[in-house]
């Protein structure tokens, strides 16, 4: 996969080096409780090396101004009835509110259209994250609705995801 450039991101394949970076982010409190359900696994760089192995799991580093800010992946159905695309991603708290996310998923999205023919996005934010939310509603998702007790929570009882998703129409580019 080549490098995407997006107005103030850049992103691209994560490797190895990257994950002493990554696991810093994913150790943040308010990374942690949105990635991991709140439970941090015994050693976060394992966990991401195991992300960055995954076949089925594309992890592309998000750099802004040449620092790493965080990390963002896509999956793919390729079921020709029911093809679509799913992303999801992390951003270091130092840069959340600054529209860096929205950068991120829009210039992902961009390319999951234009270049591998995808029609439909998918995400599914914690129905309580009005942030995440927002940063995905900005890059033209739409919420499809609430799926209950979509994930366990930290405390160990289930919580709301939000589904949203895109429409090549959808995207605002």
């Amino acid at each position: 996969m080549t490098v995407l450039r997006g107005a103030s991101v850049v992103l691209r394949p994560a490797v190895g080096e990257d994950i002493p970076a990554l696991a810093a982010i994913r150790a943040t409190p308010e990374v942690r409780a949105r990635w991991s359900g709140g439970d941090a696994p015994p050693d976060l760089e394992a966990d991401i090396a195991e992300d960055l192995e995954d076949p089925a799991t594309r992890c592309l580093t998000i750099e802004h101004r040449q620092r790493i800010i965080g990390m963002i992946q896509w999956y793919a159905e390729e079921e020709p009835d029911y093809r679509h695309a799913g992303i999801d991603l992390y951003l270091d708290p130092a840069v959340h509110g600054k529209g860096l996310g929205t950068d991120a998923v829009r210039t992902l999205a961009r390319h999951l259209i234009d270049v591998h023919d995808h029609h439909r996005l998918v995400i599914d934010p914690a129905a309580d994250n009005a942030a995440a939310i927002r940063c995905y509603s900005k890059a033209g998702f739409r919420p499809v609705g609430i799926m209950r007790q979509y994930e366990r929570g930290a405390d160990g009882t289930w919580h709301d995801g939000l589904l949203m998703d895109l429409l090549a129409t959808d995207l605002v580019r």
